[in-house]
């Protein structure tokens, strides 16, 4: 692939999660995140994006999305789990995309807020239709949804650089 082909990143942010005496990282799914997590899986196959390459948090709530959600694909993506997207700043976001090799033209990232959001609004220097106001004004919910599309190589990839091509969240279902 050249620098120039154009690429898809899906943001995520992980379903409800519940508030059991365990570390934050180990927090499981709530009942509401496991009947959302097969949904976005959904809204993830009705995009038509075959992803390459799938990036998903260590966190338990965050795998146990991806299970529900890759469930609901027409094609399961290579899926690589990364301690470095749990509690991740926007700027460290953006260092591990920039590591993606160029094979991978679509890439679906499962990780947390704030991050998920700051980056999919980071990314956004452009938007498609009200996608952007209604990211805006939903916030970036549990298992929140957005795709951003952007040319170039990984390395590349800086905030601005993209458009948000599509938002979704469980309560527009």
């Amino acid at each position: 692939m050249s620098a120039d082909t154009p690429r898809r990143i899906a943001l995520l942010r992980h379903a409800k999660a519940d508030w059991p005496e365990v570390s934050d990282h180990d927090r499981p799914l709530a009942e509401r995140g496991r009947k959302d997590a097969p949904a976005v899986g959904l809204k993830l196959a009705e995009t038509g994006i075959a992803f390459d390459l799938a990036l998903c948090s260590t966190a338990a709530r965050t795998r146990e999305t991806w299970k529900l959600a890759v469930q609901e694909l027409p094609h399961r993506p290579r899926t690589s789990y990364e301690e470095r997207l749990y509690e991740a700043s926007p700027g460290e976001l953006v260092a591990l995309l920039n590591e993606t090799s160029d094979e991978v033209a679509d890439l679906l990232v499962i990780g947390h807020n704030p991050g998920m959001h700051a980056l999919a609004d980071g990314l956004s220097g452009q938007a498609e239709g009200d996608t952007l106001a209604r990211m805006t004004r939903s916030g970036f919910p549990t298992a929140a949804l957005a795709v951003v599309s952007f040319t170039g190589s990984w390395k590349s990839l800086q905030l601005g650089a993209g458009t948000l091509v599509d938002f979704w969240t469980p309560k527009e279902h």
